[in-house]
């Protein structure tokens, strides 16, 4: 089989799927050196930079290259071709000696690089999936994305709350009814409060010096709770990458926030920021009313419950945060829930539509 020392890939990749890593994988297999060029719109609503990030991330051993290209595709027209190779040749200015693509364009763009074509799974036989087809159905086409995407389309429920209102147990019971619809839901995840682990080790490092020692005798600073919102954001991230198309999170980053104040007082402007780095879509604020106060061993807050929930309730309304009250016994919580989640994901993920395209 005849290799290649520069080979070319160039794509939308809106989003990446299996189809185009097959592609980059084949083309890396016949080049010495190979370069992917993902070309983005500025209609489009995933950008070119995390673009280019997802594919550096799952193809570490060929060159990525991003370039804005606002000029709709028209192959029938010799001036949108000139305008398309303006913007391709100024992001890869070094010869190339093959193009590789699935399309039927793939003959005329290698002829415009002096390179010749090489077309690959033109049927898409072997991954029967295409940059359409993900933007209708991401659920539907889950398998065929790889971590970093599905990272990227998760959607993230948050459950938090005051002290013993039932948090974990919703949190718990809401992953679980997901995992039982099966198929890509079956792996539908579940990210535990660190908090709560991290206060947990608190107590035992004290208990170590002070074996009497309780839960009122620890003491928290504002330096704990960036590390606390900081692992929480990683714990996600990396849950996001493996499960379904769902992410149940027990408490998040921006409920530090509130609790940073409930222990330390007043605000922690590096918390506010890490809270703002991850975007969730839609909070369950679990009420305190009809739900007996537990003391596990790391509470001692049952008359702050009202103020906690009001202060939730006040800084989810204040910053814009999409957010569902749920109250009643278990059962009926995890009912409303539901009923907010199945909202969600029925909403879709509303792509932006690409530039028009004539064939």
């Amino acid at each position: 089989m005849k290799r290649f020392a520069h080979g070319l890939v160039l794509g939308k990749f809106y989003p990446p799927h299996a189809g185009h890593h097959h592609l980059v994988r084949t083309a890396r297999d016949r080049c010495e050196r190979l370069t992917v060029l993902v070309c983005a719109s500025s209609v489009e609503s995933v950008s070119l930079a995390d673009r280019v990030a997802w594919m550096r991330e799952v193809h570490p051993d060929v060159t990525v290259v991003g370039a804005v290209d606002d000029t709709r595709m028209d192959l029938h027209d010799p001036a949108v071709w000139d305008a398309h190779m303006a913007v391709f040749t100024a992001a890869v200015p070094e010869p190339v000696d093959a193009v590789f693509t699935s399309e039927s364009y793939g003959d005329e763009l290698a002829r415009r690089f002096g390179a010749e074509s090489v077309c690959v799974d033109p049927g898409r036989t072997v991954f029967p999936v295409s940059g359409t087809a993900v933007r209708a159905d991401p659920a539907g086409c889950w398998d065929y994305l790889e971590p970093p995407v599905r990272a990227a389309l998760t959607r993230r429920v948050v459950v938090l709350g005051a002290e013993s209102t039932g948090t974990t147990t919703l949190a718990r019971d809401l992953a679980a009814h997901y995992r039982r619809r099966g198929g890509i839901w079956a792996h539908t995840g579940y990210v535990a409060e660190y908090g709560r682990e991290f206060s947990e080790r608190k107590l035992a490092a004290l208990r170590g010096r002070w074996p009497d020692a309780q839960w009122e005798d620890v003491t928290f600073t504002t330096h704990d709770f960036p590390l606390i919102a900081e692992t929480q954001n990683a714990r996600e991230e990396a849950a996001a990458r493996t499960g379904s198309p769902l992410l149940v999170c027990d408490t998040d980053s921006f409920a530090t926030t509130v609790w940073h104040e409930r222990y330390v007082g007043g605000r922690n402007p590096l918390v506010e920021r890490t809270a703002d780095r991850v975007t969730h879509h839609l909070w369950l604020l679990t009420d305190h009313e009809g739900v007996a106060f537990e003391d596990d061993g790391l509470r001692d807050g049952e008359e702050l419950r009202p103020w906690m929930t009001e202060r939730f309730r006040a800084e989810l309304t204040r910053t814009g945060r999409t957010f569902t009250e749920v109250t009643g016994d278990r059962q009926e919580r995890l009912a409303a829930a539901v009923t907010a989640v199945d909202a969600l994901l029925a909403d879709g993920w509303d792509f932006a539509a690409p530039l028009p395209e004539r064939r």
